[in-house]
């Protein structure tokens, strides 16, 4: 019996002793600090990774870094980047509700140059990371964040590309896409009421006159938050949540980031 169980087990210890070690990946708060305010991100990385590799910056929604945005860390830590959620609010303010987040997200998109000089600390700290190939950067933002990003690279920032899920595309400083160093992807809910048409054309001929590698892919039936599974399955509200177009839009930013980074 020993002899036979001997047996029965030796295939399964060789299966486990042959199978690779299961990669981990890394995240820890960090504190940084834009003039005079503290603000608070989350870095994630895959420990099991040798060596340095590209950074992605992560830009939040309107209601400040939450789980949503630290996922998405995590995903493209799997995917081999060094991934870093910046916080554009400050440390500790994390709007609750619709009024508060309306209340934050109004301070920054009235005053661009605050919110360009948030991105910038976010990415600063991405780019010193000792993981961090310093000049292979871009950035990735939802909602708020993606009109962040933008704004980003409108500011002449050191990224090779910057990806906008279901951002808005308005700027008060249209000629500063001649600043964009890098490519410009925009993933857009074709029915999406908080981005009009007019902000659509508007961005196009900016990118066009800032002559500027841009895309713009823009989904079917989808709204605004389509990334978002917390954001409910009724477009009519204007905000849900589209399996299809979250997965295409995922899949959109990989193929950018394969050409940027090739």
């Amino acid at each position: 019996m020993k002899n036979l169980v001997s047996l029965l087990l030796a295939p399964l210890c060789v299966l486990f002793m042959s199978a690779p070690s299961l990669a981990e990946v890394r995240t820890e708060v960090v504190e940084y600090r834009q003039g005079e305010t503290i603000l608070e991100g989350y870095l994630a990385y895959d420990d099991e990774i040798a060596g340095k590799r590209p950074g992605i910056l992560v830009v939040h929604a309107w209601k400040g870094l939450g789980k949503n945005e630290k996922e998405r860390a995590k995903q493209l830590a799997e995917l081999g980047y060094v991934a870093f959620a910046a916080d554009i609010y400050g440390k500790g303010i994390r709007p609750q509700t619709t009024e508060e987040a309306a209340a934050q997200a109004k301070i920054y998109r009235s005053n661009r140059q605050l919110m360009r000089d948030r991105a910038n600390a976010g990415l600063r700290v991405l780019q010193q990371h000792q993981l961090t190939i310093r000049d292979r950067l871009a950035a990735i933002g939802y909602c708020f964040g993606g009109g962040v990003v933008l704004e980003l690279a409108r500011s002449g920032a050191p990224t090779a590309g910057v990806v906008s899920f279901h951002g808005n595309l308005d700027t008060p400083n249209p000629k500063d896409a001649r600043n964009i160093q890098g490519r410009v992807l925009v993933l857009h809910g074709a029915d999406d009421p908080f981005v009009p048409d007019e902000q659509v054309v508007a961005f196009q001929q900016e990118m066009r006159r800032g002559n500027v590698d841009w895309q713009m892919v823009t989904y079917g039936g989808a709204v605004h938050s389509f990334t978002n599974a917390s954001a409910g399955n009724d477009p009519s509200r204007g905000v849900a949540y589209n399996a299809e177009a979250d997965k295409r839009s995922w899949a959109a930013m990989n193929r950018f980031f394969a050409e940027i980074f090739q």
